[in-house]
């Protein structure tokens, strides 16, 4: 099942169980896709899917950390439910050991010899990795690697 197709069921279902806070997240969810399939022209891919959930998630995430600092509490714990709820659509995040293993593969594939060399690295990475890696901790992860290099 699509995550589109899973997200309208869940709402469904959140809906009958008056669930208020989640089917307000899933419709902005649900809304975030059309809009990225309107601005696209087609349907979307699982992996645009992804990445549309990904930006979703690090909105919450920067959003609840803004509202942590000025204090407002409330607003950030629900900032903070709407990613959790959002991080359950997304494919498990990669241990720290397989992206160690996906950097020095991808060091090893694309030559590489220093820093220089991170944007290829990185591409290279993003490709091995799929949809499972997270792009700061795998960009964090190949540029120790290639300081080691």
């Amino acid at each position: 099942m699509r995550i589109s197709e899973e997200i309208s069921t869940d709402t469904k279902e959140a809906m009958k169980a008056r669930d208020k806070s989640r089917v307000e997240t899933l419709r902005m969810v649900r809304s975030a896709l059309g809009n990225e399939q309107i601005q696209l022209g087609h349907d979307l891919s699982e992996d645009e899917e992804i990445a549309v959930l990904r930006r979703q998630l690090k909105q919450r995430e920067e959003s609840a950390e803004a509202y942590r600092q000025a204090g407002r509490d409330e607003q950030a714990e629900s900032e903070s439910a709407e990613a959790e709820i959002i991080r359950g659509y997304l494919p498990a995040p990669m241990s720290r050991e397989e992206l160690e293993s996906v950097a020095d593969r991808a060091i090893q594939e694309t030559e590489a010899t220093g820093m220089k060399d991170m944007g290829n690295v990185m591409g290279r990475a993003k490709e091995l990795s799929g949809n499972r890696a997270e792009g700061r901790e795998l960009s964090a992860v190949v540029r120790e690697r290639l300081q080691e290099v």
